[in-house]
């Protein structure tokens, strides 16, 4: 299947509304039939929990609030509709949900660091796991604000860009892992807080984001900085924060906590996270990093092991690699590859050629 790509520009609501209208036929075709999406409609409009989380969405982050009203309006669905999506994994779910809404709460990703070598640059690297509902039916953002740093994102019908796979002009890249940690609350949403990270112009600016004690739940993050030469990988649960700088080692990180300060919070962990977790962790090991590529750990398909997802492999969260993302950084670019899969690699590429700071 394609990758279809969106050029959008302008002021928020203007990009906004662009992505929007992208994405309409998509959204009214397969996300507002998600069996996720319908429930979290039905168990959740109206509620006091999500109007609180929308009002301090709109007082904290303007712009990106009139970046989903433009998308909600070109989409052609009401905006409290198109915010709900974007808060899913914000929600306190009682235990008596459907097994899809339950598997989405879970899903899964899987995400690399590869500090530089003599013969390959700083690499960060994602499987993004999804409903198999979305495969080909995702979108690669091209995206150039009036106000922030240009930037490319993968993006879900419906949703506000920048909590999968992205990269920005400044040369910040930025992937993300689901989380499921049980300290959730009324707060910023985190797809915010993703998307503002994409307009970051600094390591440190991310960061802070993620420091933010109004968070209503949390990821965890890979970053980099390519003009900085700085990596770090942050879990980032709404009631703390944990920075990890990665210099000479590799990381990777699968949809658990597993830092030793943190990894005792009270948290679901999937078998397969584990699993992903422990092959990735086994791969970099026996690897040699001057000659082994990143895709060649997000592709392992090991029987029982698989970091690849495909339907039917046996895991217990979503079962679904949608696109792998391979962002090599150097200090006057960041290069961007997407992978449909091993047979269908390349599907899109691009350099992001770092801007130079604004005066100020």
């Amino acid at each position: 299947m394609p990758l279809h790509i969106i050029n959008a520009s302008g002021a928020p609501y203007d990009m906004g509304r662009a992505i929007g209208e992208a994405i309409a036929d998509t959204v009214h075709r397969v996300t507002i039939h998600n069996e996720e999406f319908v429930e979290t409609e039905n168990r959740w409009t109206g509620s006091d929990y999500v109007r609180q989380m929308m009002d301090m969405t709109a007082r904290i982050f303007p712009d990106l609030t009139r970046e989903l009203e433009g998308m909600a309006d070109g989409m052609g669905i009401a905006y409290e509709r198109a915010f709900l999506w974007n808060c899913r994994g914000d929600l306190r779910w009682p235990e008596d949900i459907s097994p899809a809404v339950a598997f989405g709460l879970t899903e899964g990703c899987t995400s690399l660091i590869l500090p530089a070598t003599p013969d390959q640059p700083a690499t960060i690297a994602h499987n993004e796991d999804g409903s198999a509902d979305y495969d080909g039916n995702c979108f690669w953002l091209v995206a150039k604000p009036d106000t922030g740093p240009a930037f490319e994102s993968f993006l879900y019908p419906g949703m506000i860009p920048g909590h999968s796979m992205g990269a920005n002009a400044a040369g910040l890249v930025q992937t993300i892992n689901n989380v499921r940690v049980h300290d959730l609350k009324p707060g910023l949403p985190r797809h915010f807080i993703c998307r503002a990270i994409l307009s970051a112009r600094t390591l440190d600016e991310a960061l802070n984001l993620l420091k933010r004690p109004d968070r209503a739940s949390g990821f965890h993050h890979n970053l980099g900085s390519a003009a900085e030469n700085r990596l770090a990988s942050v879990e980032a649960p709404a009631s703390t924060c944990h920075i990890e700088t990665i210099t000479g080692s590799p990381s990777a990180h699968a949809n658990h906590l597993i830092r030793p300060n943190l990894r005792d919070i009270p948290q679901t962990i999937t078998h397969s996270s584990n699993v992903r977790q422990d092959r990735a962790d086994q791969l970099l090991r026996e690897a040699d990093l001057s000659a082994t590529t990143a895709s060649d750990i997000l592709f392992d398909n090991l029987p029982g092991h698989e970091i690849l997802r495909r339907p039917k492999d046996g895991g217990d969260d979503y079962g679904q690699t949608l696109g792998t993302g391979i962002f090599e950084l150097s200090p006057e670019e960041v290069r961007i590859s997407v992978h449909l899969g091993p047979d269908h690699q390349n599907a899109y590429t691009s350099r992001l050629i770092l801007e130079p700071a604004p005066v100020s």
